[in-house]
């Protein structure tokens, strides 16, 4: 009797072993289908990326619900129209280039940014200085892109009148590396360089000049900014929300945490060497990347100006609170997310 009332306890004991792994199976099957798709283009692997890759890498996206997607594009028309079509709900475009295809009848957003850039005016070896720069030429992307806008914004700082003292070359080549090689194979006599890129010259022992920083001249302008449509924000307020604690937490993360900053860089830009590692965490994680990252309108605001003067004369009358919607990024604060996650 005993033996048998010995059996059924056991036998009890297993039922609800397997029962509570059953129900816990459950339920983490319905966590997983509760996250919802959510796709994120990004348009460069660049540094400028880090706090998409750490979201990723650590789980902050699944952490607020999103079964999140990250996929490269290049910029320009074809992130535009991913947007548009619905095939993405959010990419890294420059805010210039939303406004752009926003004027032009496209129901696209500035909803972010990535912080300031850290571009550098360099110049070939033989430039010494600014003053130098006259009657030369400074390599560009392309007409109204996001570099061409700022050395159009800038030059004149320095004074140098683009069309008379220096000319502008439009150059196709959206890399700064890329373009740097341009210019030290006598394509043209300087360029915008990111910092790492700079760096890594440095590093490979290669002099180039570095002229003037936009940002010690009060020319700001975006390393990146975070676009969506006006649906997207309103029909997924929810998932938006959800992405900007992701991305927020990311560069929070990325900040405190260098090892884990320095993870992220090796593995998804194959980068080893210490001083450069230093050099992405310091400009693309540091103090000039904001924690709260509300969209720059001064910067819009400049290349709006500066663009509607010919190249876009759709942006005539127009104003950067045209083509920003920070809504998502004040919900999140009202609901005090930076306060709690600076704590």
């Amino acid at each position: 009797m005993t033996a048998i009332i010995k059996f059924k306890t056991t036998r009890m004991k297993s039922l609800s072993l397997v029962l509570f792994l059953m129900s816990f199976l459950g339920s983490a099957t319905a966590q997983e289908k509760k996250l919802e798709s959510f796709n994120v283009a990004y348009t460069s692997a660049t540094p400028t990326r880090a706090p998409l890759w750490m979201a990723k890498e650590v789980g902050l996206f699944e952490k607020y619900g999103l079964d999140a997607k990250l996929i490269y594009i290049r910029a320009g028309s074809p992130s535009i129209s991913a947007l548009v079509s619905g095939d993405m709900h959010i990419s890294s475009d420059p805010a210039a280039a939303a406004a752009i295809a926003a004027a032009r009848g496209a129901p696209i957003v500035v909803v972010g940014t990535y912080g300031l850039a850290s571009y550098r005016l360099v110049a070939h070896p033989a430039i010494a200085a600014i003053r130098n720069l006259k009657g030369k030429s400074v390599g560009s992307v392309r007409p109204g892109s996001g570099p061409d806008a700022l050395l159009h914004r800038f030059l004149p700082k320095l004074g140098l009148v683009p069309g008379r003292d220096v000319t502008i070359l439009p150059t196709g080549i959206a890399e700064s590396n890329k373009r740097i090689i341009g210019m030290l194979q006598g394509n043209f006599d300087a360029t915008l360089a990111s910092w790492d890129n700079i760096v890594q010259l440095e590093i490979m022992g290669q002099k180039i000049n570095v002229l003037a920083d936009p940002n010690e001249f009060g020319v700001r302008t975006s390393v990146s900014d975070l676009t969506s449509t006006r649906q997207v924000v309103k029909e997924r307020r929810g998932a938006m929300k959800a992405f900007f604690r992701a991305f927020v937490e990311a560069s929070w993360l990325g900040r405190k945490d260098k090892e884990l900053a320095f993870r992220v860089f090796r593995k998804y830009l194959r980068v080893e060497d210490p001083r450069l590692l230093e050099s992405m965490h310091k400009n693309y994680l540091g103090p000039t990347i904001p924690l709260k990252p509300y969209p720059l309108d001064d910067a819009l605001e400049a290349d709006i100006e500066y663009l509607s003067q010919s190249l876009v004369p759709e942006l005539k009358g127009k104003h950067a609170t045209d083509y920003i919607d920070a809504s998502i990024i004040k919900d999140i604060e009202n609901e005090n997310f930076f306060t709690r996650l600076e704590r």
